[in-house]
This record gives C-alpha cells, sequence and structure tokens, in this order.
C-alpha cells in the first residue's frame, strides 16, 4: 500500500497520478501501484479518473500478471516449518510459570504473528523498517504478559493474557498490512481476509489432526508407542505449520487488502455460507427474545449463561463481516435488498439481546464486585453493541444506496475500538487488580 495515499491525495489530478506512475515504473513497483489503484477504483468507482486508470492498468498484461502471481510456496513452506518446530520446542512440559500456566499457551500467537509478517515482508518484497516495530511490539506484548503471569496481581488475568494475546497478534499483523493510516474499506477487506485464513486454518488442522490419529494408530498396530516427544512434533509441530501457510494460500503480500479477490474460490464460499446462515440465526435469535420474558433472571444468576451471551455476540460480528459484500457489485446482487433487510432486522435483534446481557453483567457487578472478567465482559459488549448501533443509524440514515459501505464503515470504524481495548486490557489489568 506504498502509493494509496498518494493516489488518493491525487484524486483529480491526472498529470500528478501519471508522474507517480512513472516513477513506480523506474522502480521496479508498477504491480504495486496498479494494485493501489484498483483498490481506489474499489473505494469510489463513481471517480472517472480511477476508473481510467482502472482500464487502462488491466490492459498492461505485465501489470496484471506480476500483481496476480501465484503462491510464494517457496518462502511459504520454509517458514512454516521453522514456525512449527520453534512452538514445538516451547512445548516442553517444563517450560511453565509458576501457576502451571504453559508458557506456549502464552507465546504461540504473538510468535506465529512475527512468522506471517515475516513471511508478507519477504515475499513482497519489502524492506523491514516498517515490519521491526510491529515484531519487536509484539515480543514486548508477550514479555509483558509473561511477567504478570509469573507474578500474578490477579488469578483472572493468565486466563485473559491467553485470550487477548491472539488478538493482540491478529491486531499486529493487521496494522503491518494497513499502516498507521488505513482506510475503512482497507480495514473491512482485511476483516473479511481474517475470516478466510481461521477458517482455512480450521481445514488444516482438521486435516492434520487425521494425519496424526492415523499416524498414531498405525504405530500402535504394530506395538510401538510413541514418546510424548514425537506426540508433541505432531500435535503442536503440525499445528505451528498452518497459519503461514494459511496465510499464503488465502492473501497476496503484493496487493492491498481490497485489492484482493473476493469473488472466487473459499471467499465465495464463505460468504455464501455466511448468508444461508443469515436467515437462520435471524430465527433463533426472534425466537429466543420470545423465550426471555420466561426464564428472565437466568444471565444475572449464572456466570455461565452470560459467556454464552458473549461468544454469540462475537459470532454475530463475524456473521456481518462474512455476509456483507467487500465490492459493490454492478449490477446488484440477487436478493440484494433481502440481504441488507436481514442484516439490518439482525443487528436490531443482537442489540437487544445484547443491552438485557450487559445490563445483568452491570448487575453482578454493582451486587458483588468488579473483577478483570467483568471489566472485560463490560467493555467488548459496549464496544460491540456500538458497532451494531452505528450500523443500524448508518442504515436507516443512508437507505439502500451502497448499503455495504455503511456496514463497513461502521465496523472499520470499530476495528480501531477493538485494538484500544486489547492493549489496555493486556497491560492495564494487571495495575488495576492488585
Amino acid at each position: 500500500m506504498k502509493y494509496i495515499s498518494e493516489i488518493r491525495a491525487a484524486c483529480r489530478d491526472p498529470r500528478s497520478l501519471e508522474k507517480l506512475y512513472q516513477t513506480a515504473q523506474r522502480q521496479n513497483e508498477a504491480a504495486e501501484f496498479a494494485a493501489d489503484m484498483f483498490a481506489c477504483y474499489q473505494e469510489s468507482p463513481d471517480n472517472i479518473l480511477y476508473g481510467a486508470w482502472y482500464y487502462r492498468l488491466q490492459a498492461e498484461p505485465a501489470v496484471v500478471r506480476r500483481a496476480d502471481e501465484g503462491i510464494h510456496w517457496k518462502l511459504a513452506i520454509p517458514l512454516s516449518i521453522f514456525a512449527g518446530l520453534l512452538l514445538w520446542l516451547l512445548s516442553d512440559p517444563r517450560l511453565l510459570f509458576p501457576n502451571q500456566t504453559p508458557f506456549l499457551a502464552l507465546a504461540w500467537a504473538p510468535i506465529e504473528a512475527c512468522f506471517v509478517i515475516v513471511f508478507l515482508t519477504l515475499a513482497a518484497r519489502k524492506s523491514f523498517k516498517q515490519a521491526w516495530p510491529i515484531l519487536l511490539g509484539l515480543l514486548g506484548f508477550l514479555l509483558y504478559a509473561s511477567v504478570f503471569t509469573w507474578f500474578p496481581s490477579h488469578t483472572q488475568y493468565p486466563t485473559l493474557a491467553m485470550l487477548h494475546l491472539p488478538l493482540l497478534a491478529w491486531i499486529g499483523v493487521g496494522l503491518y498490512v494497513l499502516g498507521l493510516r488505513s482506510h475503512y474499506t482497507d480495514r473491512f477487506a482485511f476483516l473479511v481476509k481474517a475470516i478466510e485464513a481461521f477458517i482455512t486454518m480450521g481445514i488444516f488442522a482438521a486435516a492434520g489432526g487425521v494425519f496424526a490419529s492415523i499416524t498414531y494408530g498405525l504405530f500402535e498396530a504394530l506395538g510401538i508407542l510413541l514418546s510424548d516427544t514425537a506426540i508433541r512434533l505432531l500435535a503442536v509441530g503440525g499445528g505451528g505449520a498452518i497459519p503461514v501457510l494459511a496465510v499464503a494460500i488465502v492473501y497476496h503480500p503484493q496487493l492491498s487488502p481490497t485489492a484482493q479477490r473476493f469473488d472466487q474460490g473459499l471467499s465465495k464460499l464463505i460468504s455464501t455460507l455466511m448468508r444461508l446462515l443469515l436467515p437462520l440465526t435471524l430465527l433463533v435469535l426472534l425466537i429466543y427474545l420470545c423465550v426471555i420474558p420466561f426464564n428472565f433472571m437466568a444471565p444475572f444468576r449464572s456466570r455461565e449463561v452470560l459467556i454464552v451471551y458473549n461468544a454469540m455476540l462475537f459470532a454475530i460480528m463475524g456473521l456481518f463481516i462474512g455476509a456483507t459484500p467487500v465490492l459493490d457489485s454492478n449490477p446488484p446482487l440477487e436478493h440484494e435488498k433481502a440481504l441488507r433487510m436481514g442484516i439490518l432486522a439482525l443487528a436490531i435483534l443482537a442489540v437487544l439481546v445484547s443491552v438485557y446481557a450487559l445490563s445483568a453483567t452491570i448487575y453482578r457487578t454493582v451486587q458483588d464486585m468488579i473483577t478483570p472478567n467483568r471489566l472485560t465482559v463490560i467493555g467488548w459488549n459496549s464496544i460491540n453493541i456500538g458497532i451494531m448501533a452505528l450500523m443500524i443509524y448508518q442504515q436507516f440514515r443512508k437507505g439502500p444506496e451502497r448499503w455495504n459501505r455503511s456496514i463497513q464503515r461502521a465496523i472499520g470504524t470499530g476495528a480501531i475500538a477493538y485494538i484500544i481495548w486489547t492493549v489496555f486490557l493486556i497491560l492495564a489489568l494487571p495495575m488495576l487488580f492488585r
């Protein structure tokens, strides 16, 4: 995304865009310029100058071919092997904190994020100038969380650190890809690609689990029992190799998030699946709202019910991201009006259920005391409710025209709140609860 800010600044200046393109050609970065121009055109398809450049660059086969080259297996495979071996070494049972928390439980996500960033940097042929601060930051957060897991100020912090360091690792990759001044369309496109990468990891994990089970069974049939070290190599080492491979498959390092492909392969399958789940989720929430009055106090008394509510809320946010079209469709998608109304109805119902769950959490806090878990839940609930409320407001305010952009803006803005709250929780909880 080297040229995207300059392209946006010259959105009505043909001379500056031509000079910028000539500079990119001299630096052998025409493919990167083309990817950024495609992204700007997707953001503003009504801009005539962007449209002219879009069709001009599409007519240059060399540029399009370089920007659409295949998966970087020669990089992805060695890096994934190194990542798996490192996690396998860190899975040594002796590497435990005093409270018996395995070091790997904290370290795996930041380490995997570092390998993913290294892969993206090398595959895009970029300098590590942008990568180093993020790599050091991720390792710094890991060290910080490790210190307060070794000397926990509160018994709940190690568990919360284990839950939020993976989110922080994902944020680190996003900051590397997007930069500090990203457009909401790029943030939304990155979230879509992240979901695609997570699902790809799940597919790899399922296949790896089958392979590990068959391997163990074959040796057991011969009367040979694999050692704990070998089992950890299969499980942890194999699992540690998955993230880099998944990212290499679903994400093109030389293209900006909005310039990625969303109309074929796994991307199309995921969007179709999410849209099929939309009416089913809407029906379940509608039935649940009708049942709430008959067992109204359940979340006020039961911690487990509140956990289910929070998991449901994050799942619905993922459904919104997967079901919303990334690019404007011309002509419009079939049943696009029904899709918009379904997302809007689901957002309204989800806000009602979320406010109900949030009130239960606040009630339990007032009756007892504030704890790290309750503070965490209240924060996440408030952020997600705010995102959905903004989605609803934007839909009623701007109407059906380019409705997907309104949703992208709300979720893209909410992503900033996700970053702030995640960093706050990891850094502040040990200080607030001593």
